[in-house]
């Protein structure tokens, strides 16, 4: 997967289509993504101490990564990630759009 942590992301399906959201956390094993600002869930807590209180709790919940793709900056469009050898003989992304490294 070449979506990394800091990437834009737009959801593809589901109850949040259409939003986009910048990459928390990724989990290679599970193979799940958390995004800032969608896939909230509410956490009910009871309250374990004195000074703090019990409740509901909203949270984002990690979302399968069949469901995201890039969202390129530069264009403002979904787009494939692609890997470019640079001269130094280190690889760099880029948008398949609009061919900017990311």
């Amino acid at each position: 997967m070449r979506i990394k942590k800091g990437d834009t992301v737009l959801v593809i399906a589901g109850k949040e289509k259409g939003k986009t959201g910048k990459v928390l956390r990724f989990s290679s094993d599970t193979g799940r993504i958390l995004v800032q600002g969608i896939n909230f869930v509410k956490k009910h807590t009871r309250q374990t101490r004195q000074d703090q209180p019990g409740g509901i709790l909203q949270k984002e919940s990690p979302i399968h990564m069949s469901n995201l793709v890039f969202y390129c900056p530069r264009c403002n469009k979904a787009s494939k990630l692609g890997v470019k050898l640079l001269s130094d003989g280190s690889k760099t992304r880029i948008c398949k759009n609009c061919q900017e490294m990311v």
